[in-house]
């Protein structure tokens, strides 16, 4: 397998992470976003939306982070990390839309204002980082990972952003089940670390 990505991308991260989790074989293939690579014919014959990260397997293309997660889970029929009882199920696929929609546009965002200068209001991004959070913390009172006792998919989604959020001046200090969190991620077999950018909080 091929992924495409480049290092301080959170959602091209979320993709590696989980092919090593997995202890999947790949190669990474890096595209040069500020050369404007993603932009170019050839990759966007890959990803005609011109974002990182896309898998290529064997000539299969998935793009988007979420759903090579997806992929990859299906694929190998790991139900342990993609459960397919209804209720866990559609719990799973809430947390994704939590990451493509609030860590997004909140933890995600901020980040992109300290690491590549977007231009997003940083208070605005900062108080829906926190917003997330909060509701993160709630859900991990009293379980390992946000299903329960093992982790699936959703927890892998929301890792890479969460993990960073101090760079982009969102502060962790009120949320131990958060990081408590991140540790236990942090400490599965194969985990590889998002790259570090010393900006905001982490300056």
């Amino acid at each position: 397998m091929k992924l495409y990505h480049h290092p301080l991308s959170g959602h091209a991260h979320r993709a590696r992470l989980f092919l090593n989790l997995l202890g999947i074989d790949h190669e990474l293939v890096h595209v040069d976003l500020a050369q404007g690579a993603h932009k170019q014919p050839a990759f966007l014959a890959l990803n005609p939306f011109g974002q990182v990260p896309v898998l290529d397997d064997a000539g299969t293309i998935v793009a988007d982070s979420n759903a090579i997660l997806v992929y990859l889970a299906a694929k190998l029929g790991r139900r342990d990390w993609l459960p397919d009882a209804p209720a866990a199920a559609a719990q799973v696929q809430r947390w994704l839309s939590v990451a493509a929609g609030q860590i997004a546009y909140g933890p995600a965002a901020a980040r992109l204002v300290t690491v590549f200068g977007a231009p997003f209001r940083p208070e605005e991004v900062i108080q829906r980082a926190h917003g997330i959070l909060a509701q993160m913390e709630a859900a991990l009172a009293g379980r390992d990972f946000l299903l329960g006792a093992t982790p699936t998919v959703a927890d892998v989604a929301l890792y890479s952003y969460t993990a960073r959020a101090p760079e982009g001046n969102v502060d962790l200090a009120a949320y131990p089940q958060v990081r408590a969190w991140l540790g236990r991620i942090e400490a599965l077999p194969g985990f590889v670390a998002f790259e570090r950018t010393p900006v905001g909080l982490a300056a």
